[in-house]
């Protein structure tokens, strides 16, 4: 047999050779940890389709906070469990609700050391479950709900939030907020926007964590085909124009063509969500010895950062974090 001309495994041959030519890393710091913060709980409660997943108190997130500086995680991004839901999500802009109070609370204890995220959008504050007021149809209201989305971000931008992120996919709410909050001194506040979020079978496990399931009807009026990526293409074009600071893809995983693709169209920073599904499957198998857990949630987030995400949503933030640091 004729000896190959080349040999590629020789820079495969050890760990040491195998990080030195690795092309794709996760930092920790690309990391950003979904954090559930409920406005009636002074201990955390478990979430029971999100293993290592918990609703939180003001004061268990920052203590989860304080854990993610230790670990050099990069950022937490919050959701909030009301004590009152109402048809427009009126508990979404209350100063005195859990994401605010926790966002101050966050912000006095860790200062600058971590970016605090706000997801803006109302699927927590309506007692129907919809992203918005529903008009007569049932549909959600596009207009009336941008104009909740706003007060939305200016509660949190007044809390002490880095960045809020609209994850409605209502048309135009990445402009109306970006007026909304340079209007109200907050020019400092950056928008990610949630620019390609498909309504995909994959948030389930979200719904349960944050309480967010919906009395009827579903969010395919609003939310992207699983089938369309050119029309992912066009949201993405529109949220930058509108003023985004970065743009996101939801889910990771499924999507990621169209992390690539929004990658190749835009210099701007692109966020990619490692949605609830995507992390409890791999949770359930590994709970039932069928797979290597740790291992199976690095290699899924190193892919998305490989196919172009800068920065990765996980609920595994934390434990990749503290691995990487070891």
């Amino acid at each position: 047999m004729q000896p190959p001309d080349r040999r590629p495994r020789r820079l495969r041959r050890t760990p040491a050779l195998r990080r030195a030519f690795a092309e794709t890393t996760v930092p920790a710091s690309a990391l950003v940890l979904p954090v559930f913060v409920a406005a009636d709980l002074d201990e955390p409660v478990p979430v029971a389709s999100l293993p290592g997943v918990f609703q939180h108190s003001v004061a268990s997130a920052v203590r989860l906070a304080e854990d993610c500086v230790a670990a050099g995680v990069g950022g937490v991004i919050l959701f909030g469990l009301p004590a009152v839901k109402d048809p427009v999500g009126s508990s979404g802009w209350d100063p005195a609700g859990p994401v605010p109070r926790a966002l101050e609370a966050m912000r006095a204890a860790v200062g600058e050391e971590l970016v605090l995220w706000a997801d803006v959008c109302q699927c927590e504050y309506t007692d129907h479950g919809h992203c918005g007021p529903l008009d007569a149809t049932g549909q959600v209201d596009n207009d009336a709900a941008v104009e909740g989305y706003v007060r939305d971000a200016l509660a949190y931008a007044a809390a002490g939030a880095d960045l809020v992120a609209p994850s409605g996919m209502m048309d135009g709410q990445v402009a109306a907020i970006r007026r909304g909050l340079d209007a109200d001194g907050a020019a400092h506040v950056g928008v990610v926007a949630y620019a390609a979020k498909y309504a995909s079978a994959f948030y389930g496990p979200f719904r349960d964590a944050a309480g967010s399931s919906m009395v009827s009807g579903d969010r395919a009026g609003h939310q992207l085909d699983p089938a369309n990526a050119r029309e992912a293409a066009r949201e993405l074009d529109l949220d930058a124009a509108e003023g985004a600071d970065a743009l996101m893809v939801k889910p990771a995983l499924a999507y990621l063509d169209v992390v690539a693709e929004a990658r190749r169209r835009h210099a701007l920073p692109v966020a990619a969500y490692h949605v609830s599904g995507e992390y409890a499957m791999v949770r359930a198998a590994a709970d039932r010895g069928w797979l290597d857990g740790e291992a199976a949630l690095s290699e899924s987030v190193l892919s998305i950062r490989r196919a172009g995400a800068d920065l990765v949503l996980t609920y595994a933030a934390l434990e990749l974090a503290r691995g990487a640091t070891r």
